[in-house]
């Protein structure tokens, strides 16, 4: 895999619906900003990270769909959305996760991120969680 860049997402707030019948549901509002070799920028207003976690602490879905603003390695400005889903399970070292973004951006120098497979990995930091965004090499 081929780093590609990091979301440094910060925290900001977050509301719950919990049940104690069924799926409780937490949605997770951030901003944050990004560094990597090929953009670089900030996370726009309006980042949400949705889970989903099963009674009884059972599966752990999350969806996060999130805009970032910047500059694409050729020093162009463009913006990319980012769809991230994945689960949260067995812990493997620092990664606390998994996922598989979808990106669009209107960067021509990075336009193979439209369709190019794409793996994400959640770690600990400080304030909140780094999102590293990798590109499956073929």
């Amino acid at each position: 895999m081929e780093e590609l860049f990091t979301v440094h997402v910060k925290i900001e707030n977050s509301i719950e619906l919990k049940s104690a019948e069924g799926d409780s549901v937490v949605m997770i509002m951030f901003t944050g900003h990004v560094t990597g070799t090929c953009f670089e920028g900030f996370v726009r207003e309006g980042g949400v990270d949705t889970q989903i976690i099963g009674k009884a602490g059972g599966r752990h879905s999350l969806s996060a769909r999130y805009m970032l603003q910047g500059q694409d390695y050729t020093g162009q400005a463009c913006e990319m959305y980012i769809e991230n889903n994945g689960y949260i399970g067995e812990v493997k070292g620092d990664m606390l996760f998994r996922t598989s973004p979808r990106i669009i951006t209107n960067s021509q120098a990075l336009s193979y991120l439209n369709v190019d497979a794409l793996i994400g990995e959640g770690y600990p930091a400080e304030g909140g969680v780094d999102i590293k965004i990798f590109k499956v090499k073929s």
